[in-house]
């Protein structure tokens, strides 16, 4: 199995070294127009190093890549001006204030564990490989995590809690893909679509309308918007992976918020647990082969679902 999809540029990814430059330039241009004079680096406007003064925010630019690459060329100007002026007034504003009610108001959010800091969560495992699950609140458009929930009087074990009985009440939208009786489950909706697969019992029994929880399914969060899922019954599970895998690498290197350009094997215990395993094996830079738990459980698959 070969994939050959690989992103334009390292940290902006998909547009090209020409676009990069226009980005940055726009970039820039508008935030000294808002009083910082910042420098582009691998992927941020970060301040420029100086003796006199080091200060100043730091502006991923990688969504934002993601969202100019949808936009008409000529219009990227007034996108990216619009984009900083809103921004950075939300920064001016400062943080929310802490949720009133965290019972009502915390959703268990999925954050890629390269996107944080390193000595900030050192002592939280993955809950799937590279991501973690952190308990955030929902304010207009701004999402505020909180990698410490002693800060609103709860242990992380009691947020994590709280902020997965809120995910599961969210809604989801369904739209069922098919491609030569390849059937593929694509879940949209807002920001915390991906984050749904920490209840991915709920999504299948509520959004793909399962009655039982299947022995093992095909799943992939390419980007916090965007949930995919494929039901294991028989050997269509390799053309499944074959059609998730070109998705999700188009969704991971073009969608605002990438989160795993990976594809799993969900595995359930009997009292629904599941189990995140890889589906696939890096053999070569552009080569991929079946994980050993993907393989063993092609080798115990009908031909066709009975």
């Amino acid at each position: 199995m070969t994939t050959t999809e690989t992103p334009t540029d390292a940290y902006l990814s998909p547009l090209t070294a020409p676009q990069v430059d226009r980005l940055v330039t726009l970039a820039r241009s508008s935030c000294r127009r808002l009083g910082f004079d910042l420098h582009y680096e691998a992927g941020a406007l970060v301040p420029a190093p100086s003796e006199a003064d080091t200060s100043g925010p730091i502006l991923g630019l990688t969504n934002l890549a993601r969202a100019v690459a949808q936009q008409d060329f000529d219009d990227w100007p007034q996108f990216v001006d619009l984009h900083f002026s809103e921004l950075l007034g939300r920064l001016e504003e400062g943080a929310p204030d802490p949720p009133d009610n965290p019972a009502d108001q915390l959703i268990q959010r999925l954050v890629p564990r390269a996107s944080l800091p390193p000595n900030w969560v050192a002592d939280r495992p993955d809950v799937i490989p590279g991501l973690l699950s952190v308990p955030a609140t929902l304010h207009d458009s701004t999402v505020t995590m909180y990698l410490d929930p002693s800060d609103l009087g709860l242990t992380w074990s009691a947020a994590e809690a709280l902020g997965l009985a809120n995910l599961r009440r969210r809604p989801d939208h369904l739209e069922l893909l098919e491609d030569d009786g390849v059937h593929i489950a694509r879940v949209t909706g807002d920001s915390f679509t991906a984050s749904r697969a920490l209840v991915l019992d709920t999504v299948l029994h509520e959004t793909l309308d399962l009655p039982d929880l299947p022995a093992a399914v095909l799943a992939a969060v390419p980007s916090r918007d965007l949930l995919l899922i494929h039901e294991i019954k028989d050997l269509s599970v390799l053309p499944a992976l074959g059609l998730l895998l070109h998705l999700t690498a188009r969704a991971h290197s073009q969608a605002p918020g990438p989160l795993s350009p990976d594809i799993h094997l969900v595995t359930f215990t009997p009292s629904g647990h599941p189990t995140w395993h890889p589906a696939t094996t890096q053999i070569s830079p552009s080569t991929l082969t079946l994980s050993p738990q993907l393989t063993t459980l092609v080798g115990s698959l009908p031909s066709e679902a009975p």
